[in-house]
């Protein structure tokens, strides 16, 4: 059975994490994301609480800061754009140099994660989930260069990744609805918005009790309505958009193979029948 009376993952992050009680959702999503129990400290001010027009069904960019003093943004992108790549490396370097003071050394920087859950396929891959992270290998031995002893002792860390930021990619519709784990229990629920209930991951619980359509307040609920009608909106434009440029394409087509049958003589009546387009817009070819 799945519960049904839920809201969109991308409209609860932006309106209801005010509510702390709904910390230990998004504590549990990311927990399972990135494999350590994380919990956030405190909500950061970000783009998304910009209440700009064009806002309200395009993006989510939530900034949180963890226990640990890491930053992690997380944002929902429901329509497609091909630079998309760029704002994600545009918003950890954003983050990077707003969250440092002058006069602090360079090692004082927070580590950032860049958390993406996205409508639209992405690049090219066949994957769903994709982590990126910063290695550094030699171009003539192959060797991976690590931290000195010294630098590990003063910076507390490991390895040179764990200084830049790294990236997470959900592309949520490449999910086939099959969750062998509990991270695609929580990609289960952003893409069909249920949690079915043998599901167990970190925080889903919670979601499940916390993020109803039927514990919202009316205001919350119109403005919920709102956000819903906008995606739909933006689907049918879009679509619609898809089918007229579909069209163009296939008339100039059958233009092309009308103009070379005019020049082969071809007569009239048979280009309109092979063609489909009128007499007059062929005559005007």
């Amino acid at each position: 059975m799945e519960n049904r009376n839920l809201i969109r993952f991308d409209w609860a992050i932006k309106r209801l994490l005010r509510n702390k009680a709904s910390y230990l959702v998004l504590e549990g999503f990311l927990s399972e994301l990135l494999k350590e129990d994380v919990e956030i400290q405190s909500l950061l001010e970000s783009e998304s609480n910009k209440q700009y027009e064009n806002d309200k069904y395009n993006r989510v960019d939530m900034l949180v800061r963890n226990s640990k003093g890491e930053l992690i943004i997380i944002e929902i992108q429901n329509q497609s754009e091909y630079d998309y790549f760029h704002r994600m490396a545009y918003g950890t370097s954003k983050v990077l140099t707003e969250y440092i003071s002058v006069g602090e050394p360079y090692s004082a920087i927070k580590k950032v994660y860049s958390v993406n859950v996205v409508y639209f396929d992405l690049g090219q891959g066949q994957d769903y989930v994709y982590h990126g992270k910063t290695d550094f290998f030699g171009i003539h031995n192959s060797d991976k260069l690590q931290l000195s002893e010294k630098q590990k002792e003063l910076l507390g860390k490991i390895e040179p990744f764990q200084i830049f930021p790294e990236y997470y990619v959900i592309k949520v519709n490449q999910f086939n609805d099959v969750a062998k784990n509990t991270l695609d229990e929580w990609i289960y629920y952003f893409k069909n918005n249920e949690i079915r209930e043998e599901f167990t991951a970190k925080g889903i619980n919670q979601a499940k009790e916390l993020w109803r359509v039927d514990k919202l307040t009316p205001e919350e609920k119109l403005s919920y309505a709102d956000h819903i009608k906008n995606l739909r909106n933006e689907a049918s434009r879009l679509w619609t958009l898809k089918i007229d440029a579909e069209d163009r394409v296939r008339k100039e087509e059958k233009s092309q193979i009308a103009k070379g049958m005019k020049n082969e003589n071809i007569h009239l009546e048979l280009i309109v029948k092979l063609t489909g387009l009128t007499k007059e817009e062929i005559e005007s070819l």
